[in-house]
């Protein structure tokens, strides 16, 4: 039998929560958040700031792009990160209230119990895994940093980190910090977030493959699983911070290399093509069972409809209903209602516990540190007017 599913949290647990709970700055709940910002941010920022104050490389210098001109590198380390962490709690209050709801909705019937508990103990022990973590940071070295930070993501022009050379990018000492420290910190902490979405994606395909007891009549019009969109909400701080990585590149380079934000329009779709995929494509694993639920609803309730509006029919059209019995203030007339409104639900059953609500707040979450760069084509008065022209 199920144990203590309301325990289940996709952050709480892991080597470097551990670590965290050893060094004071976590509690059991995730509790000390500020103190966690405070030092895993200066940790990554502070170092480089000094660093290139020695180099003269801070404000002024050879650099094209100083340290404290560059837009990219405090916002990736005062804004993302902190955002990353802070998504942290967000999705360990609230996440860790939604599974539970699989049993309380009747859902999981008493003979897949066992594989229900399964499923859950499987995804603690991914989220608990030392061998896990090593290889997330093996692939951030030699992936995020060896390959795609020194080939195709760094500034191609002399900046306070590195100097571009034809052997490829000479980094100076403030850069070996910010390349081997800084940036594998913060991308070992984005790749944990992906990896921790796989955890929650592996554990909702295993549930999917229970029989579950989907209801056609559920007014949330997906059978019970309603509440599986509220899983979005959670997640907005991460769409935040992807907004707020994809915002400092482009800034950087509209500033530095003359470039517009009409050139980054294929970047922008592609984020939030792929958060809306990392958010919302694990509930599209219950779609084939909210189709076969939705058909089947379909099949007995459009049966169940014709037998009742026959009898109806014959009863109170064609003269058979009792002498005694008057139309007016007959149950018949609202049983008709009721019958018809719900197989009005079943008919409009959706496929995927997905709103509609739900995925534009996404989207606005990831787009809104774009916004700003919008300023760089025109006007705030002529973008305002615009604005809201489309609004009003």
């Amino acid at each position: 039998m199920l144990g203590e599913p309301q325990d289940f949290s996709l952050v709480l647990g892991g080597p470097l929560f551990q670590l965290l709970r050893r060094s004071h700055l976590s509690g059991d709940a995730l509790e000390l958040i500020r103190q966690r910002i405070l030092v895993i941010s200066l940790l990554a920022w502070l170092p480089l700031l000094a660093l290139s104050a020695l180099e003269g490389q801070a404000l002024a210098g050879r650099a094209a792009v100083p340290f404290l001109l560059d837009v990219e590198v405090h916002v990736r380390f005062l804004i993302a990160l902190p955002l990353l962490i802070v998504a942290e709690l967000v999705v360990h209050q609230r996440m860790r209230l939604i599974v539970p709801q699989f049993l309380e909705r009747n859902l999981i019937p008493k003979s897949a119990l066992p594989r229900f508990d399964a499923a859950i103990k499987s995804a603690l022990r991914l989220r608990n895994s030392l061998v896990a973590e090593v290889l997330l940071i093996a692939f951030v070295y030699f992936v995020g940093i060896l390959l795609i930070w020194r080939h195709y993501v760094a500034l191609s022009t002399a900046t306070w980190y590195a100097v571009p050379t034809a052997e490829g990018l000479k980094l100076s000492v403030t850069g070996f910090w910010y390349g081997y420290v800084s940036l594998p910190l913060y991308q070992f902490l984005l790749v944990r977030w992906y990896y921790r979405i796989f955890i929650w994606t592996r554990f909702l395909w295993q549930v999917s493959r229970i029989n579950l007891s989907l209801i056609p009549t559920h007014p949330d019009r997906v059978g019970g699983l309603g509440f599986l969109a509220n899983t979005v909400y959670p997640f907005m701080p991460l769409a935040v911070a992807h907004g707020v990585m994809l915002a400092g590149p482009i800034t950087n380079r509209i500033f530095y290399l003359g470039a517009a934000l009409t050139e980054f329009k294929a970047e922008i779709v592609v984020v939030v093509a792929f958060l809306l995929l990392l958010v919302l494509g694990p509930l599209l694993l219950f779609s084939p069972q909210l189709a076969q639920a939705k058909r089947t609803g379909n099949r007995e309730y459009g049966a169940l409809a014709a037998r009742y509006v026959r009898e109806f029919d014959a009863k109170w059209v064609r003269g058979e209903a009792p002498a005694d019995e008057p139309l007016v203030g007959s149950g018949d007339i609202q049983s008709l209602a009721d019958l018809a409104n719900s197989f009005e639900v079943v008919r409009t059953m959706r496929l995927a516990p997905i709103t509609r609500d739900a995925l534009l707040r996404l989207v606005a979450a990831t787009l809104i540190p774009i916004v700003p760069l919008m300023l760089t084509m025109m006007p705030l008065e002529e973008l305002l007017r615009k604005l809201l022209g489309i609004l009003f």
